[in-house]
């Protein structure tokens, strides 16, 4: 045998040599759910070991994440019933206090990545990305929120904008928004394609953002189609966008991968809450190894092609040695 590809695997300094893919912290995004009050530290039971945090515990997050290599940080807010409606006027309300938790982590850890998120339903009181108008969800109505919305959060320190909320031509919104606004240097991280799916169950439960009534069938893709992320891409690029992210991510590698090859942007892909409790729950009853499994999910991301993973093991990855 003229060719033997065991040469390359038999000890581990040789498989590092030829090592096709890492993935280290840096690639990695924690997201924070961010809760009213102090001393609030509440761990959310669909996903274990991933707690709802007063921005007091943020903070200490943030301090215990640094030094282990993870600089980078998703927020999204638990919003009071008593402060929605159904234009989301507190998302840029001066007094929200997603913004003056943003604008406290920005300046006790000027050095850290803070991404947004962008959309009505922490906010709204019908639970939709949009404005709802008798049972519809309007489109080109709820830009000027989500624009406004993006300004106040890009004013609060945010590094990056997220908008989260599939609305059609909302990137160029936001991008012409933020630039007459003089945050010609705020990065926009889309969720290109962001699929109706049904893995995003403890993410609602954290922030209790559950649609009033209906689905997000409307205006969220539709699991069956690939090529349609594409179109999205397209847009979203044309718009201004200078991340592209597809949500889920271990259910669609196979986008993120489309993505990859058709797009000279970075890829970000979201590895959500049901993905990662189902892993979790694996590990509980004892039927995989955490400390193994869990860095081959990340991997299986990174090999896809995302330049950027969003996950809720990004702490626990950075721990084990911040590098595989």
């Amino acid at each position: 045998m003229l060719r033997r590809p065991r040469r390359n695997r038999r000890s581990a300094a040789i498989r590092g040599l030829v090592q096709e893919q890492h993935l280290t912290a840096g690639h990695l995004v924690q997201p924070l759910f961010l809760v009213q009050g102090t001393q609030v530290r509440e761990e959310i039971p669909s996903l274990p070991n991933t707690f709802r945090l007063s921005i007091d515990e943020i903070l200490k997050e943030v301090e215990e994440c640094m030094p282990l290599g993870l600089r980078s940080f998703m927020m999204f807010p638990a919003v009071p019933e008593h402060l929605k409606d159904k234009t989301a006027t507190y998302s840029y309300d001066p007094q929200n206090f997603y913004l003056s938790a943003a604008a406290q982590i920005k300046q006790q850890f000027p050095e850290c990545c803070l991404i947004s998120d962008v959309a009505m339903d922490p906010y709204s009181s019908d639970g939709h990305d949009g404005i709802v108008e008798d049972g519809q969800i309007l489109n080109d109505e709820s830009l000027p929120i989500l624009a406004r919305m993006a300004v106040a959060q890009a004013e609060a320190g945010f590094d990056v904008i997220g908008p989260s909320d599939m609305m059609d031509g909302r990137v160029r919104a936001i991008r012409e928004a933020l630039d007459d606004a003089g945050h010609t240097n705020t990065g926009i991280m889309s969720y290109t394609a962001k699929y109706a799916s049904a893995f995003y169950g403890p993410f609602r439960d954290a922030l209790d953002s559950a649609p009033k009534a209906g689905d997000k069938k409307t205006y969220q893709m539709d699991p069956s189609n690939r090529r349609e992320a594409l179109i999205e891409g397209e847009l979203d690029t044309e718009e201004g966008a200078d991340f592209l992210m597809v949500k889920p991510a271990i259910h669609y590698l196979d986008v993120i991968r489309e993505l990859k090859s058709n797009f000279e942007l970075p890829i970000a892909a979201y590895h959500v809450s049901g993905e990662c409790a189902m892993l979790q729950a694996a590990c509980r009853n004892g039927w995989l190894d955490y400390e193994k499994a869990m860095p081959e999910a990340l991997l299986s991301i990174r090999r896809a092609g995302a330049d950027v993973i969003i996950t809720y093991f990004a702490k626990d990855f950075a721990r084990l040695g911040n590098f595989f």
